[in-house]
């Protein structure tokens, strides 16, 4: 399959197709690149062993999780009763349906740090508000977006938190307890620190 360019990211689709197929519920997968906006976004269209399985899009996306960095996994997992083919039995990508974008229920943020961070998003994102348990990338970002905003939670967060790390948090709620983390650790070490001085004087 030829390469798309997902958020600054060049992704072989086959590569993610086969993560899918390697679940055992997953029969059929393509994956493709679809325009939300001005970005584009993967979709991944699969079709399960048992038909049509209510359950089967956030099963593959906790298992695309664990396997695959953040710009590599779908927006999107459109769950179909077979995927189209073509006389010949090949896919018919140009068969497959436009994605359906939907805002997911609106979960405010909670605590200080969420807050602070959903701020932020928001003024990168030109986003009204952003909730606890929404996705950078599937609210629009991209990885130049991603660097400024790593950038502006160190500058005025004072959290030190890398883009590895911060690829990996699936929603608001989750970086904002790396951040915590972050900062606990941090103060633990200050408290060694002191103890240290003190010994020593």
């Amino acid at each position: 399959d030829a390469q798309v360019k997902v958020r600054g990211f060049r992704i072989e689709p086959g590569e993610v197709e086969a993560h899918l197929l390697a679940h055992p519920r997953c029969r059929e997968a393509a994956v493709s690149a679809a325009k939300r906006g001005a970005e584009a976004h993967l979709v991944a269209y699969v079709a399960g062993r048992g038909g049509a399985e209510a359950d089967l899009a956030a099963v593959l996306a906790a298992h695309l999780a664990e396997r695959l960095p953040a710009h590599m996994r779908p927006s999107l997992i459109v769950v179909l009763p077979a995927l189209p083919r073509l006389a010949s039995g090949k896919l018919d990508r140009a068969g497959l349906p436009a994605p359906e974008w939907k805002a997911g229920a609106y979960a405010p943020p909670r605590g200080a740090t969420e807050e602070r961070l959903a701020g932020l998003w928001a003024s990168l994102l030109g986003l009204e508000r952003v909730g606890r348990d929404d996705g950078f990338f599937a609210l629009g970002g991209h990885s130049l977006l991603a660097a400024k905003l790593v950038q502006r939670i160190r500058e005025e967060m004072g959290a030190h938190i890398g883009l590895p790390a911060f690829y990996a948090a699936p929603n608001l709620a989750a970086l904002a307890a790396l951040i915590d983390d972050a900062d606990e650790a941090r103060a633990l070490n200050d408290i060694d620190a002191l103890l240290a001085e003190w010994e020593e004087a």
